[in-house]
């Protein structure tokens, strides 16, 4: 359950709703999603994070289904039920296989227990890999 009510297009205002046409029209869909309309009580916060993630999720040097998989990736380690949901969903529109999904799965699996480890025994990082 929400901590805050999800508005509605009626009980949205202008600014609001301005942005969930942008995202109507972005998205080539008429489906505004629960995350958006939870934020939708602060139109400041809404707008600036769909700006954002058009920047971050848009065309670049990545490819959409890969920024897609690192959504899931990190949602999964941040423990988002609701962004690992959604960004599988999107991953799976932008042509996500079931064995990339698995394997993307074994990726995350295989970080986590790697992670947890070295994290336990306070290895230190060797000085080739330092930047």
């Amino acid at each position: 359950m929400a901590t805050v009510p999800l508005l509605s297009d009626e009980e949205a205002s202008a600014e609001t709703l301005a942005v969930f046409d942008d995202i109507r029209a972005t998205r080539g869909t008429d489906y505004v999603n629960n995350f958006w309309r939870a934020l939708a009580h602060d139109p400041a916060l809404l707008r600036a994070t769909w700006e954002r993630l058009k920047v971050v999720m848009g065309p670049g040097a990545l490819d959409p289904l890969v920024k897609e998989m690192i959504y899931v990736a990190v949602s999964t380690a941040n423990g988002c039920e609701y962004c690992v949901h959604s960004h599988t969903a999107a991953a799976r529109a932008k042509g996500m296989t079931p064995a990339q999904h698995s394997e993307m799965l074994a990726v995350i699996g295989m970080a986590m227990q790697t992670n947890g480890i070295v994290t336990g025994l306070q290895v230190p990082v060797d000085d080739l890999f330092k930047a």
